[in-house]
């Protein structure tokens, strides 16, 4: 006879977390090539896999005043082929070994990514070796790629989300390269191959590269297969481009962009801050967390669940090589514009006012931490962090250090972060939006300037 249920238990509270589970690191060996390739390797010996990525110092950054756009559609292209190894080439190659193949580029970098089975380490890194040196760049392709990409400027053109960052960025950074988030389609119609060739030369080069593998190998002899198809690699280190200072803002204003018939807008301010190279980044990271860095923040709880304006509102800090920025974002309807932000400024001011709660500091420190010990728990998240660390020349024990950083962090910690970098006075404010349902609400938060779709000035 079966034995009946036990009743069910009311618990009052949550359980309690289970204590943090440990990180063991994996000994890295940290090698230069004499041609200034640096090398950083990692044996995790979890699955009989390895991944790898060769990074390159330079973006869309170093010549978004000349050709905006050029470095994204240059790693687009550089899939394509090499002298020697056709495209159809290329993927017989990868379905052969089990393997995957990407390149992509933002505004501080450009990479090629490759993953497979470790028992053909050697083939892949041949592979990315080939397209690192030899990248042919298919003149059909190069047009087939730039065809597509004028057709995502143009579904581009209409997406509030972009058009708020496009802006806000361009009004943070001013004459700096980050201002510029991407091309008009008029540039990208103008760039030519040629442009993606001498990209290509002066920036893909050893001097400036990172390759970061992670993976089941013995470090030794990864090492040999690196020196054997990179060690011949030659070209000189280009040259250091100085930038533009950013501007300092005085004062709130905003920036309208118009999209006519909208019935929704795209709310999104911020301002200037840091990178992770700042002793304050931790500090910056656990206020962000609760402001609206986390799905149980402050701006969820006071904008989605108590007034109802927006499903996810939220914070986030932007951490680029020279400079950092600092955003706060919702969608919401056309009417309760000025309302959100008049939320938004109220967490705002009092992440600035008041200390955090023993309990929302304790939930972001966990939150953080927990994340973060996820993400290294893979291949690809562990290979992200090391990155991270090393493209930002951050200290040798950032990873191993990160946890106890964040834990160590107390109320008053987080609202002296939350003082220095939410510059609440001072914030830029960008809606996108129907101008006639929206520009009223606009300015009562400051002076509005006004832009169509395409960036042009409205009277």
């Amino acid at each position: 006879m079966t034995a009946p249920a036990a009743p069910a238990v009311a618990r009052a509270h949550a359980p309690a977390l289970a204590p943090e589970t440990r990180v063991a690191w994996p000994k890295r060996t940290v090698a230069t090539l004499a041609n200034g390739l640096q090398v950083v390797l990692v044996e995790s010996r979890t699955f009989p896999k390895i991944t790898a990525q060769l990074y390159f110092r330079s973006g869309n950054a170093v010549v978004s005043h000349s050709a905006p756009g050029l470095a994204e559609i240059t790693a687009t292209v550089l899939r394509s082929g090499t002298d020697a190894r056709p495209s159809r080439q290329i993927e017989e190659d990868l379905r052969r070994m089990g393997a995957g193949l990407g390149t992509s580029a933002g505004a501080d970098l450009s990479a090629i990514s490759a993953h497979g089975l470790a028992e053909f380490s050697g083939g892949i890194l041949e592979l990315m070796a080939d397209l690192a040196r030899h990248a042919s760049f298919p003149a059909e392709e190069f047009e087939r790629q730039r065809r597509q990409r004028l057709e995502e400027l143009k579904i581009e053109r209409t997406t509030p989300g972009f058009l708020a960052s496009e802006r806000l960025r361009r009004v943070l950074f001013g004459a700096h390269p980050y201002a510029v988030v991407s091309p008009t389609e008029a540039q990208l119609a103008a760039i030519t191959r040629d442009q993606l060739v001498e990209f290509y030369e002066k920036h893909y080069v050893p001097a400036e590269s990172l390759l970061v593998v992670v993976g089941d190998f013995v470090a030794a002899e990864m090492l040999e297969q690196i020196e054997k198809v990179f060690g011949a690699w030659k070209a000189p280190k280009p040259a250091h481009l100085e930038s533009a200072a950013p501007p300092h803002h005085w004062g709130r204003h905003v920036y309208l962009v118009h999209l006519p018939g909208s019935v929704q807008t795209q709310v999104l301010l911020g301002n200037l801050s840091i990178t992770r190279r700042d002793p304050d980044w931790y500090r910056l990271l656990v206020a962000n967390s609760i402001l609206g860095g986390a799905f149980h923040s402050r701006l969820v709880l006071n904008i989605r669940e108590q007034k109802g304006y927006t499903y996810s509102p939220g914070s986030g800090v932007n951490a680029l090589r020279q400079q950092g920025y600092f955003t706060v974002r919702a969608a919401v309807r056309n009417d309760v514009v000025a309302a959100t932000l008049t939320e938004m400024f109220y967490e705002i001011d009092r992440m600035r006012s008041l200390r955090v709660t023993d309990e929302e500091l304790a939930s972001a420190q966990s939150y953080i931490t927990g994340v973060f010990s996820l993400g290294v728990a893979t291949q690809d998240g562990l290979l992200g962090q090391l990155a991270t660390a090393y493209l930002d020349q951050l200290p040798s024990d950032y990873l191993e250090g990160y946890r106890e950083r964040i834990r160590a962090l107390t109320a008053a910690d987080v609202l002296a972060g939350a003082r220095r970098h939410f510059d609440s006075a001072n914030a830029q404010i960008v809606i996108v939006g129907d101008r006639a349902q929206i520009a009223e609400q606009g300015a009562l938060f400051g002076p509005i300037t006004a832009y169509d779709a395409q960036g042009n000035k409205l009277d």
